[in-house]
């Protein structure tokens, strides 16, 4: 039988400044479904302590038997998984966007 519930949305900045509000919210998505599907297309600032409550549920979900996938990425998501070389861990595929018309590659 496949989940059919809707992912998990987090959106806005996920800092140290809300993820004490988060963790609660993010922990019951996990304890609650086999399978929870995160979506972090809308997240515009990830910094350490957002991370770190990720890991955190990803590191439950797994203990737990369960599974936490990240279905969308953001740019900020992206480049903080890149940059603390992550990707391996969350095991979800990140997208990198089409270029931009007129921009040049980095």
């Amino acid at each position: 039988m496949q989940d059919t519930s809707p992912p998990l949305a987090l959106e806005g900045a996920v800092t140290i400044y809300v993820v004490h509000e988060l963790k609660a919210q993010l922990l019951a998505g996990v304890r609650d479904n086999a399978e929870l599907r995160l979506d972090l297309s809308q997240v515009t600032e990830l910094d350490s302590a957002g991370l770190q409550l990720l890991y955190l549920a990803k590191r439950e979900a797994i203990s737990s038997g369960h599974a936490l996938r990240i279905v969308a990425h953001s740019d900020a998501v992206r480049e903080v998984i890149d940059l603390s070389n992550l990707n391996a861990y969350f095991g979800d595929p990140t997208l990198i966007p089409a270029q931009q018309p007129g921009r040049q590659p980095q």
